[in-house]
């Protein structure tokens, strides 16, 4: 306990650093004054998208399980159809906020420790172990990319999903009546397959991500 509290400041530091200067450098320094240094926080931010991946993957199945219960609402139950059904197209929203924002926090460390890598590669003089670390690089990259391709996949699959369920949602709130809820039937099913292909590239990108953290300890 004592220890966290020592830390404590430097902790408070990075934070206070990565969100009002946006220097880089003073943030990893920061961190590597208590022994965290761009791989560990490439490892934590990795392992902070794959558990946004799967809270998103969660609210888009609950989603889903709302949209295929309205269709069986009569018309006096339309306007809490309307309701809950926004309620869980906002919740996939934020969702996809979050996971957005962890994959670009991924890219950016990525790309600040491959740089730093190649410099300090650079100043081995042993060709041997230079020879062997650039091997390593070349490795840690390359799996980085199967990762990466993953990750941004399943982004670009939550685009369109979220886009045909605010269709749903507005076209429910402008028509709240039986006939509107009954014409959606027809729909849930477009929007099943895309969600179910949704999760499926999800699932992809989370393996990756459990092999990329497995592969750097």
């Amino acid at each position: 306990m004592k220890k966290l509290f020592r830390l404590l400041p430097a902790l408070l530091a990075a934070v206070l650093i990565f969100n009002t200067s946006g220097c880089s450098s003073l943030y990893y320094a920061a961190y590597e004054k208590i022994g965290v240094y761009k791989r560990d926080l490439l490892k934590k931010r990795v392992i902070e998208a794959r558990d946004d991946q799967k809270a998103a993957q969660q609210q888009f199945k609950d989603a889903l399980t709302r949209l295929k219960e309205i269709t069986k609402f009569d018309s006096g139950e339309a306007e809490r159809a309307h309701r809950d059904l926004k309620s869980e197209y906002d919740g996939c929203v934020t969702q996809a906020d979050t996971v957005r924002k962890r994959i670009r926090e991924v890219e950016t460390v990525s790309s600040d420790l491959f740089a730093e890598w190649e410099k300090e590669i650079s100043e081995i003089s042993t060709p041997s172990l230079q020879s062997a670390s650039r091997q390593q690089l070349a490795t840690t990259k390359q799996r980085y990319q199967e990762l990466h391709t993953a990750l941004v996949s399943a982004e670009q699959t939550m685009a369109p999903v979220l886009r045909q369920f605010n269709d749903y949602v507005l076209y429910l709130k402008h028509n709240l009546n039986a006939q509107a809820i009954a014409s959606l039937k027809g729909e849930a099913a477009s929007i099943t397959m895309e969600i179910n292909r949704l999760i499926e590239q999800m699932n992809k990108s989370i393996t990756r991500a459990d092999e990329f953290v497995k592969n750097m300890k």
